[in-house]
């Protein structure tokens, strides 16, 4: 099959890009390993947020919540469940605050409205909050949505606009022709041709850039997520800490989904010899010590599931995006380091603009996948 554009990886990033792109007019095809959505992009908190973001990306975000976000629900013809109820990421310590307030100076600086408040300011925002936190960050802009929902509504409008995807296969390689990305093979024995290559398959994407001597330097992390019993409404903003203990919200039907990680998942078995994502017999338990003494109303909440899924952590924890200059045709989208989900609707329509030529919405010099080689 030829296409304008072969996609591979079936995520937000890689469903975004193929919408975007459907949007302009070209011919998609997208190659999924497994399932679409099956990997971080449908195992994550459902943060919408700019706050605590490196300043690199924090632009996309700016731009996706004031420009995309609003829209998404009439643009994908689904509820996406976008609350924009602010943010608050939450310090128990003097040293918590310390690193809160160095990323908010960070952020500030670059024209996000986000501030210090104070533990009893934090808590009129959110009045279930314990005695415990004397401060936190405050970004009202922020938010949250539903990951599965939006990865899925993507995947939707993209097939109603043409794009066509296919699942099962893995890619063995990128091949080029004339110096020119041209051709993406997999273990079906199947070769499809494109124009253009975007690679945006996770971690996944070390290894298949690797195939046109491309390296990025990408490691995987495995993170986890709970989610309750329907609780009564508490409240609507978005939650994390200076430690990063563990982050999430309410949801629009009451549970509330929480994410995190032990700190040690890289040591479990499962881990080490599977590359399907496992939970462990840990991490669920230690969100949840780290969620009771923040929110103890929830001490006696049930946990109904949880679930796994891996990070594709950059070598900086900084997304990588970029065209690939050497080699015409093929262009790059991962490394995104559990930040990827909010971000996503911003890069499918960087993604599109690097295709076509245009200018992107913001400036991703930064991003560039070259930031790692030695320089001369």
């Amino acid at each position: 099959m030829n296409a304008d554009v072969i996609i591979i990886g079936g995520g937000i990033i890689g469903n975004s890009s193929a919408y975007y792109l459907a949007k302009k007019g070209l011919k998609c095809l997208v190659l999924e390993q497994t399932m679409i959505g099956n990997g971080g992009s449908s195992r994550n908190g459902g943060g919408v947020r700019q706050s605590a973001r490196d300043v690199r990306e924090l632009p996309i975000a700016m731009y996706a919540i004031k420009n995309l976000w609003p829209n998404l629900n009439e643009e994908l013809g689904v509820d996406v469940e976008y609350h924009q109820d602010g943010n608050l990421r939450l310090g128990k310590t003097p040293a918590h605050l310390e690193t809160l307030k160095k990323l908010t100076q960070k952020s500030q600086a670059a024209g996000l409205d986000v501030k210090m408040i104070t533990g009893d300011e934090a808590r009129e925002i959110c009045p279930y909050m314990s005695q415990e936190v004397i401060g936190a960050s405050w970004c009202p802009t922020d938010g949250h949505a539903n990951p599965m929902i939006t990865t899925l509504a993507f995947y939707r409008r993209a097939l109603q606009l043409g794009v066509h995807f296919i699942t099962g296969e893995k890619i063995t390689k990128i091949e080029l022709h004339c110096g020119k990305a041209r051709a993406v093979v997999t273990d079906a024995g199947n070769t499809y041709e494109a124009e253009n290559i975007i690679v945006a398959a996770g971690y996944g994407s070390r290894a298949i850039l690797n195939t046109v001597g491309i390296d990025v330097p990408l490691y995987r992390m495995l993170n986890e997520c709970l989610v309750t019993e329907v609780q009564p409404p508490m409240f609507w903003q978005m939650l994390g800490t200076a430690e990063a203990d563990f982050y999430g919200h309410q949801t629009k039907h009451g549970s509330f989904a929480f994410g995190g990680s032990s700190g040690l998942e890289n040591y479990h078995k499962n881990h080490k010899e599977s590359d399907s994502a496992k939970s462990t017999s840990m991490t669920a338990e230690s969100i949840c010590r780290g969620i009771m003494k923040y929110f103890p109303v929830l001490a006696d909440a049930k946990i109904v599931r949880h679930w796994a899924g891996w990070l594709d952590i950059s070598a900086d924890q900084v997304p990588i995006i970029d065209k690939v200059n050497e080699i015409p045709g093929l262009f790059i989208a991962c490394g995104f380091t559990g930040h990827g989900f909010g971000i996503g609707p911003g890069v499918g329509t960087i993604m599109s603009e690097l295709v076509t030529g245009e200018p992107t919405c913001v400036r991703i010099d930064a991003l560039k996948y070259d930031r790692f080689c030695a320089k001369a």
